[in-house]
């Protein structure tokens, strides 16, 4: 993530480098307000400015991946986890990731009978628990 911080032209600074840290460590999919306050647990100088404009770049450079669930804004991810899938608790807002090869087949093949190859793909369920 540092280099692509400099590939974007950014500096890399101390600030910076706590948000890395954050978002290296974090086994959730946090928006920017939450890892700014994470951020700010390692370095109290980071702001939500610096937490904006570094993920910009991050998600430019192809190395964090930005979700828009419904239920709220922006969730990030770092991009070098395998593929997965996401369920979304309707009703306490937890984001469950998941894999499923049945699933994965069933698209591939979907997408075959149509005449298409898959380049990429999302899924996300809304679901709340029984």
């Amino acid at each position: 993530m540092t280099q692509a911080l400099r590939d974007g032209g950014v500096r890399v600074t101390r600030q910076r480098e706590a948000l890395l840290r954050v978002l290296t460590e974090a086994a959730d999919h946090p928006d920017a307000a939450e890892l700014h306050r994470r951020a700010q647990g390692i370095d109290d100088t980071v702001s939500l400015a610096t937490v904006y404009r570094t993920l910009s770049v991050l998600e430019r450079e192809g190395v964090v991946q930005r979700h828009s669930f419904e239920s709220g804004g922006a969730r990030f991810e770092v991009a070098d986890r395998s593929h997965h899938d996401h369920i979304v608790d309707v009703d306490t807002g937890a984001i469950i990731e998941f894999h499923n090869d049945r699933i994965e087949e069933l698209q591939r093949q979907i997408a075959a009978e149509m005449g298409y190859e898959i380049v990429h793909h999302r899924m996300e369920l809304y679901c709340r628990k029984k």
